[in-house]
């Protein structure tokens, strides 16, 4: 893949500091979302109650209304058994449909907090690094594509010279300016030289004769 197409600079300085970046950002990520996960893991066991409680309450309803409903063939007294334990059946379907009401609430409160507590502070990161890494990158493409022609070398010059210090462009000439308005072909490429490093890039030409 051509290094135009990579979002990392390809200075040893500015590339350090973009692998930094990405490692504090990652790790960051990484704790936060163990701490969703843990906070759904806590929630969730309230579900897994609610879930059980649904379970045995359902089988004791069914067993109760199985027994009413024996109870009502005993002679005499079935009616007598038969009346209370389909009672108990229906109490126990109620207790049932309560757990699963639980279950339900839970299991979506366990996702609504484990985004609430894990999702600001990874954007609070995520949104600047990745705004950081989208405007590099736009930069670098246009830098490389101005590089690769000579009007485009003499624009990246321009810049240097309204944007880089006059320490770095003294470096490149005496009168960096009128160097660059006589075409001086040496000056131009080491002034858009300084710019291309400015980006994080090295420059594809020879700065020198």
């Amino acid at each position: 893949m051509s290094s135009r197409y990579v979002p990392y600079a390809r200075t040893p300085g500015r590339l350090l500091a973009q692998l930094t970046s990405d490692v504090v950002a990652l790790v960051w990520f990484v704790i936060w979302i163990s701490v969703g996960v843990a906070v759904h893991s806590a929630i969730a066991t309230i579900a897994d109650v609610g879930r059980q409680v649904h379970d045995g309450a359902d089988g004791v309803a069914d067993s109760l209304a199985s027994a009413g409903h024996n109870a009502d063939g005993i002679p005499l007294i079935g009616k007598a058994f038969g009346g209370p334990l389909r009672s108990a059946g229906h109490a126990a379907v109620d207790i049932a449909g309560a757990g699963d009401n639980l279950n339900s609430t839970a299991s979506w409160l366990a996702w609504v907090l484990a985004l609430a507590v894990a999702l600001p502070p990874i954007l609070a990161v995520a949104m600047p690094w990745l705004v950081l890494r989208i405007r590099f990158f736009r930069r670098k493409w246009t830098a490389v594509t101005l590089a690769s022609t000579d009007a485009g070398e003499q624009l990246l010059a321009l810049r240097a010279l309204a944007n880089r210090p006059l320490a770095k462009l003294t470096e490149v000439s005496d009168d960096p300016v009128t160097a660059w308005r006589t075409h001086d072909t040496i000056a131009i490429r080491k002034l858009a030289a300084l710019e291309l490093r400015s980006a994080g890039l090295r420059p594809a030409r020879p700065t020198s004769s």
